[in-house]
């Protein structure tokens, strides 16, 4: 644990060279989806670093690959060691910007609609995306959640032909992270 908090922390020390406006998180959650022919598979994620910047709309999320959580065993072996190569490709990150940043004022309690562009990198590959994303303020704390897919071939995953069947080719992603303001 003391280890992705040093790592989330390194990744994001360019976006806390002040405190005012930043939102961190360390605890957010990330699951994704496989629905395939033969077989439907969930993993789950509850250690998902997190940074938003209310100044200016800035966004970065951090995971250790190892931290997907599934039902069998197997299967979390086989993601870590056939799929996602996590000791070769240890962390996924995710640097993005709300496109519609300055038509939200997310300092006044509400719910407000994002856009968000950003690139994604998975696999050693990185990625273009963008994604909706609800954005909740109540008091101090700001709580998001957003649904996007992520085709496995875009980050050069390979799925061998024995299990083609077994794992969707496009998967669906969830996130659901909760902020708190970053204090020094």
């Amino acid at each position: 644990m003391k280890k992705i908090y040093i790592l989330s922390l390194a990744l994001c020390v360019p976006f806390l060279s002040s405190s005012q406006g930043k939102y961190f998180s360390r605890d957010g959650k990330i699951d994704f989806h496989s629905k395939a022919p033969v077989e439907d598979i969930e993993a789950h994620h509850n250690q998902v670093s997190s940074i938003l910047n209310t100044d200016n709309g800035d966004i970065v999320f951090s995971m250790l690959i190892k931290g997907f959580e599934f039902e069998k065993a197997l299967m979390q072996e086989h993601f870590n060691e056939n799929y996602l190569e996590s000791d070769k490709y240890p962390k996924a990150i995710f640097e993005g910007k709300i496109m519609n940043f300055p038509d939200v004022d997310l300092t006044k309690d509400g719910s407000y609609e994002l856009e968000i562009h950003g690139d994604l990198t998975i696999h050693g590959v990185t990625k273009s995306y963008n994604m909706p994303a609800t954005m909740e303020r109540k008091g101090e704390s700001l709580h998001g959640v957003s649904n996007f897919k992520v085709a496995v071939a875009d980050h050069n995953i390979k799925i061998p032909s024995a299990v083609v069947d077994n794992i969707a080719e496009v998967v669906d992603v969830n996130v659901n992270i909760t902020y708190q303001p970053y204090k020094k």
